[in-house]
């Protein structure tokens, strides 16, 4: 064998070992229309969730799947209409040993289990104004931005990124949070919550709100002026202009800060 060949040859399976996952013809595209105070809801698994204003009036998703052992033909993605909207999840193979099949529904409805797949799958979401967003992942980050809806964001290993002109909510373990709202009407306790991270939430000024900030491992710092009902290095509880809803922001390992736009 020429040594031209064999460098080619150690060339490409080189190449073969620093290769990125390899995408796959089956990506997945949706969009139609869901009307204004209703919610586009997408459940994964393993995979990111970016999502951005739609330019249009309908919802637009696209799931793109990667793997680098298993088929990414074993990953259904589905969709569910229901009364309060659209749920669309990336559905894996069940390999439970009590034969319950995975299952999309909405809410906390369904069932997400996976076992030894290594198929990820990223979606990419358009959300119109007015249409809320629900996002849930397991392993993966979630960034939604400059939308004009509100938003519940969730994670278990992945950071959390918000802007919107209305109002958010999300909770991850291994991540940070950085949240802006455009609203402080929420009428129920508005939580954000970690535990290996940080949280940053950016606030109308014209906010009134009863807040519990709390941290075992992290500084609180916050940019309005604070009625104080309890202080120390690891907890406040205040109220911020007239008060009168709850809000909660709770992390272990992270700072907790409070900004006013």
């Amino acid at each position: 064998m020429s040594r031209t060949l064999t460098c080619s040859l150690i060339a490409a399976a080189a190449f073969a070992l620093l290769a990125p996952a390899r995408a796959t013809a089956q990506d997945f595209r949706w969009h139609g229309s869901i009307p204004q105070g209703q919610s586009i809801e997408i459940k994964g698994v393993n995979g990111d969730v970016d999502a951005d204003a739609s330019g249009s009036n309908e919802v637009e998703v696209v799931a793109e799947k990667h793997a680098r052992r298993d088929d990414p033909s074993s990953v259904q993605i589905q969709v569910v209409p229901h009364a309060g909207g659209v749920t669309i999840c990336a559905v894996y193979p069940s390999r439970n040993k009590d034969g319950r099949p995975n299952e999309c529904l909405p809410g906390d409805g369904g069932r997400m289990n996976v076992q030894n797949n290594d198929v990820t799958v990223h979606f990419t979401v358009k959300v119109p104004a007015g249409v809320a967003l629900v996002a849930r992942t397991v392993n993966g980050q979630i960034e939604a931005l400059h939308l004009n809806g509100d938003v519940a964001l969730s994670s278990v290993n992945g950071s959390i990124t918000f802007s919107t002109t209305g109002v958010g909510r999300g909770s991850t373990v291994n991540g940070s949070i950085k949240g802006q709202m455009g609203r402080a009407d929420w009428t129920d306790r508005l939580a954000l919550s970690t535990v290996n991270g940080g949280i940053t939430l950016t606030l109308p000024s014209t906010t009134s709100a009863d807040v519990h900030a709390v941290t075992v491992n992290g500084d609180i710092e916050t940019e309005f002026p604070l009625t104080v009902t309890r202080v120390d290095r690891r907890r406040i509880d205040g109220t911020i202009g007239g008060g009168g809803r709850t809000l909660s922001l709770d992390s272990v390992n992270g700072s907790i800060s409070l900004k006013r736009e």
